[in-house]
């Protein structure tokens, strides 16, 4: 299985070296995009579903924006019960399918939002400011798009999830994996609290979409409305310094698009302890 896994990382990292672009963008220590939308859509990523929101939709709902914390297909219901009973159509889910999900949602708004993702959904976050569905994006810890090459960590650490051999089967993290990747500067019986409240199971053709799929390219060059990512320093799913580089492969001098890194935050980033210090960050950034 080995020399398999192998010759598959070296495939995907050949496969995407063609698309890598370069950076126009800067860091900035407190940058502001001055938006006037008081809308935000909070979009979840893989292997949690809208509950993972619910401290953050509360904080912002309290300093005057309405929050709307919609599910992706099949996430819909209390976590214990998505793991009990899996639907089995997730299976199939696509990465493409999330995205035109949320686009819909923002169709039927009375205002163009901001929308706020996490993981996977940084990504969707991407694509939906490209399509202009977006008055401003925030990517946390987010997922790349298929012309932004990952590091070998994040195939490594994806791998159990994106693996071709398990077909349209659902991926059910184990708690050793999940406290391994998700949440990993956290105490195993943290971890497990964490888990038992709001891990899900998952399309692996979602994260195996990112890295095959033309849709899950972005361009790179075209305006853009304000772009804010931010990375953990100690994420392993998606290192701070592939958040940079996500950010820095804008080329558009015009658009704005910062980044912002956080010490000691793991991939849990947006529950871990001190939270509110990343929300107040991206509260300050929209001002």
């Amino acid at each position: 299985m080995r020399p398999f896994v192998t010759t598959m990382l070296l495939f995907v990292l050949f496969f995407s070296l063609n698309t890598t672009t370069f950076s126009q963008s800067t860091d900035s220590t407190m940058p502001r995009a001055a938006i006037t939308s008081k809308t935000i859509v909070f979009i979840h990523g893989l292997f949690v579903n809208p509950q993972c929101w619910q401290e953050w939709k509360a904080y912002f709902e309290a300093r005057g924006y309405t929050c709307i914390t919609p599910a992706n297909p099949y996430h819909s219901g209390h976590p214990a019960d998505l793991r009990a009973h899996i639907d089995p159509r997730l299976g199939k889910l696509s990465f493409e399918e999330v995205v035109n999900n949320i686009a819909k949602l923002i169709d039927s708004l009375p205002e163009k939002p901001i929308i706020i993702g996490h993981s996977l959904a940084g990504l969707v976050v991407q694509k939906l400011v490209e399509m202009n569905k977006a008055a401003a994006g925030i990517c946390i810890d987010g997922a790349t798009p298929k012309n932004v090459l990952p590091g070998l960590r994040t195939f490594r650490t994806m791998w159990p999830v994106i693996n071709p051999l398990k077909g349209n089967s659902t991926f059910v993290s184990s708690r050793k994996w999940f406290h391994r990747s998700f949440c990993t500067t956290l105490t195993l019986d943290a971890s497990n609290q964490v888990y038992d409240s709001l891990c899900v199971p998952e399309s692996r053709n979602i994260p195996r979409n990112t890295l095959f799929k033309s849709f899950a390219k972005v361009d790179l060059k075209k305006p853009h409305n304000p772009l804010l990512f931010i990375g953990g320093e100690k994420d392993i799913i998606i290192p701070a310094k592939l958040s940079r580089k996500n950010a820095h492969a804008y080329w558009d001098k015009n658009s704005i698009t910062n980044f912002k890194e956080f010490k000691g935050r793991c991939h849990y980033i947006c529950g871990q302890q001190g939270w509110q210090e990343v929300a107040d960050y991206v509260l300050e950034w929209l001002k």
